[in-house]
């Protein structure tokens, strides 16, 4: 099977679920992330579970790029800021519109870690950037065991 990399662009709130879940239970670590302030923009580079590859076992990783634009500002919370080395695990990402188009985009890490990024509106792209590679292991979730 050829592998297609995933590319997706957010615009709206419906574009932001597919991303969300495409990044599910991506590890990352803090030196990968990185803030311009200049030019308001924010990316992150992280290693994605390849959910939609449908894999049972192992399954695969891939190298992704995530870039937001129209950043204001940016906040972490319960990241160790400081240790670029500090790995983070990615649950989830979600806007809270607060005044239209702009709001907060709230990243959710385990261990309630956390990245706010105040936008203008929603500007984001994703895209893999490597060949994937077997994982060591497929992410588990408790609600996995449930009948």
């Amino acid at each position: 099977m050829t592998f297609k990399p995933l590319k997706l662009i957010v615009q709206d709130k419906d574009d932001l679920a597919p991303v969300s879940a495409a990044l599910q239970d991506a590890v990352a670590q803090l030196g990968d992330f990185q803030y311009e302030a200049r030019a308001r923009r924010f990316t992150l580079a992280l290693n994605r579970y390849r959910w939609e590859a449908g894999e049972a076992g192992r399954g695969e990783r891939v190298r992704t790029a995530l870039q937001a634009g129209g950043v204001l500002a940016a906040q972490g919370q319960r990241l160790k800021q400081n240790s670029v080395d500090a790995v983070v695990n990615l649950l989830s990402i979600a806007f809270n519109e607060a005044e239209a188009p702009g709001g907060v985009l709230e990243f959710t890490f385990s261990g309630g870690g956390a990245l706010r990024l105040e936008v203008e509106c929603l500007d984001l792209v994703l895209a893999d950037v490597s060949e994937p590679w077997r994982a060591a292991a497929r992410p588990h979730h408790p609600e996995d065991d449930a009948p």
